[in-house]
């Protein structure tokens, strides 16, 4: 008999198991595949590993602009997913040894519940008198296209370039993984469209932020394709046709060597018998949650994907610290700003509110923007595509919310989330002392413009 038992390591899960190990709890947690789940091994990791590379070679090829020129890269793709993989072996190692250390019993397998308190693991039954579910998420799938298919990849088969990089290359969703490896692959030199349903980019999310991002990945070559589903798809051994309809009532079929189903991810809510315990799951298999991460058995707590959207590695950890404290007989809810990234080139990245959003909640917003063409440091990095707005309540100065695109924006919106964490105001921002040259001060200038004072930007 456990005191807590984490069905799942990922990030979420991990972070719950060694929260309550941290306040007295008895802890095993249960894996069905490697330690770290989703993120640490076919997601967020190795996906980043690939951004870098893919980066250092448009830096290399930009570097002849300031006087630098290098031969022509080889690209080792067998050494290149070695290095990749060392990764994703080393931060596993490590998230197995930071449980063990901590006396957690980590039992592999897939769990099942066959009652409220126990659950069965490989023919072995484990009873706990609180659970986490932390089971994360997998890709959806599409109508047509077939998984098993050479040419038809997932966010994981997608990582897999040891066969070579792809000369045509469709992007089926332009959220954060079909925006992330449509960067991989046209950095790495394949011809790369992006299809997606939605009529403009990142459905939600600041309208002029996300048109001013989709020009900048226009520019590098990426062919954007919005409001274009891909209705039908031809198989051959090697590549396959993809017939792609437009809203506007276009048709077009076009020849791809891969192509990325990227349409979103579904909680893996399925087959761990919550139906026969009394665990409530919405339409879609998300399981049901209040603040403190409760499912509607009261024992029970339900973290990261599996619980709700967004699907955000971040957002699973601060939940898993929730409902760990509240498994210890603590009182925590999940109260949190969750900074959305992408890891592009450039990045994308936001917190809080957008203009709309503000405007639509009847708030006298102000805007402030500075464009990174203006920032010392983004020139020195010969990175100066970007841009940075800051929302403010006009009448209280209250920061709701902060944007940006551009280079390490990944990094630089942290701080916004702290700012909006502490409940900053816009000036808080603006007298904060930035070091300089950073591109960090392009928040604070961004801050100086909404009340039109950024000393970088001419008046206006």
């Amino acid at each position: 008999m456990y005191d807590l038992i984490v069905i799942g390591t990922g990030p979420g899960g991990y972070h719950a198991a060694i929260r309550a190990a941290q306040r007295g709890l008895s802890v095993a947690a249960i894996e069905d595949d490697a330690v770290g789940g989703v993120c640490l091994n076919t997601g967020c990791i190795p996906t980043k590993a690939l951004l870098h590379a893919a980066a250092e070679l448009t830096r290399a090829r930009d570097a002849a602009t300031y006087g630098l020129t290098f031969g022509e890269p080889d690209m080792d793709l067998d050494k290149l997913a070695g290095w990749r993989d060392g990764i994703v072996d080393k931060l596993s190692g490590g998230v197995d040894g930071l449980l063990r250390a901590r006396g957690i019993d980590v039992h592999k397998g897939r769990a099942q519940f066959v009652t409220a308190d126990a659950v069965e693991v490989g023919g072995e039954q484990l009873s706990a008198r609180q659970f986490i579910i932390a089971t994360g998420s997998r890709p959806a799938p599409l109508d047509g296209f077939d998984f098993e298919h050479p040419c038809i990849l997932d966010s994981t088969t997608a990582l897999q370039l040891e066969d070579g990089i792809p000369q045509r290359f469709l992007a089926i969703g332009a959220g954060a993984i079909g925006l992330e490896f449509a960067t991989i692959m046209q950095r790495f030199g394949a011809e790369v469209t992006v299809a997606e349903a939605m009529p403009d980019l990142l459905a939600g999310s600041d309208a002029e932020m996300t048109a001013y991002y989709a020009r900048l990945l226009r520019r590098q070559g990426i062919d954007l394709q919005f409001g274009t589903r891909a209705v039908d798809i031809e198989y051959g051994s090697d590549s396959v046709d993809v017939h792609l309809a437009g809203d506007d009532g276009s048709e077009q079929t076009h020849t791809f060597d891969r192509v990325l189903v990227a349409v979103g991810r579904q909680p893996a809510s399925a087959g761990l018998g919550l139906d026969t315990i009394g665990v409530e799951c919405d339409e879609r298999g998300f399981v049901a949650v209040d603040d403190a991460m409760r499912t509607s058995v009261d024992h029970i707590h339900a973290i990261g994907d599996v619980a709700r959207p967004p699907l955000l590695a971040h957002k699973a950890m601060k939940e898993g610290l929730v409902a760990a404290a509240n498994a210890a007989g603590e009182a925590q809810i999940f109260d949190y700003c969750n900074p959305n990234v992408i890891y592009s080139d450039p990045e994308w990245a936001a917190v809080g509110m957008t203009e709309a959003e503000a405007e639509q909640r009847g708030i006298n917003v102000r805007i402030g923007r500075f464009p990174l063409s203006a920032s010392g440091r983004a020139l020195t990095l010969n990175d100066s595509s970007g841009l940075i707005k800051v929302v403010g309540d006009a009448d209280s100065d209250l920061l709701l919310g902060v944007h940006m695109v551009g280079p390490n924006a990944s990094d630089l919106i942290a701080e916004a989330g702290l700012a909006l964490e502490m409940a900053a105001t816009v000036t808080d921002l603006k007298w904060t002392v930035h070091p300089h040259p950073t591109l960090a001060e392009g928040i604070m200038e961004a801050a100086e413009q909404l009340y039109g004072e950024a000393v970088h930007l001419p008046p206006g």
